[in-house]
C-alpha cells in the first residue's frame, strides 16, 4: 500500500505533502496500469470529478492536467488514440444492386 495517497479535501499527497498525484503516485500508477491505460484513465477521471467538487476555484483545465494530462505524456503509458479512417465498406456479394436501399 502506498503512503502517496491523497488528504481530501486539499488533494494533497499523504506521503509527500505535494499536489496529489504527486510524481511518486504518478510512478506507481504507471506501474501498476501498465497494462490497462483506459483502466487509469477511468480511475483518475473518477478522482478529477471528485477534486472539482472539493476544489471549485480551481480552473478545469488545471485540475485536468494535474489529474489526467501527465498520462499522455509522449513515451508514457497511454498513447494517443487514432481516429477511424473514411473507408469504405464493400458491397455484399450475391446482393444486386437493384435490391439496394438508399
Amino acid at each position: 500500500m502506498t503512503t502517496h495517497g491523497p488528504v481530501m479535501p486539499v488533494w494533497s499527497c499523504g506521503g509527500c505533502d505535494l499536489p496529489w498525484p504527486c510524481p511518486t503516485r504518478r510512478r506507481e500508477l504507471r506501474a501498476e496500469f501498465m497494462d490497462a491505460p483506459v483502466s487509469l484513465a477511468l480511475y483518475l477521471g473518477a478522482y478529477l470529478v471528485q477534486a472539482t467538487e472539493d476544489m471549485p476555484w480551481t480552473p478545469a483545465g488545471v485540475l485536468h492536467r494535474r489529474f489526467l494530462g501527465w498520462t499522455r505524456e509522449t513515451g508514457h503509458l497511454m498513447p494517443v488514440v487514432q481516429q477511424r479512417g473514411t473507408a469504405t465498406v464493400p458491397a455484399e456479394s450475391g446482393r444486386d444492386e437493384s435490391h439496394q436501399e438508399w
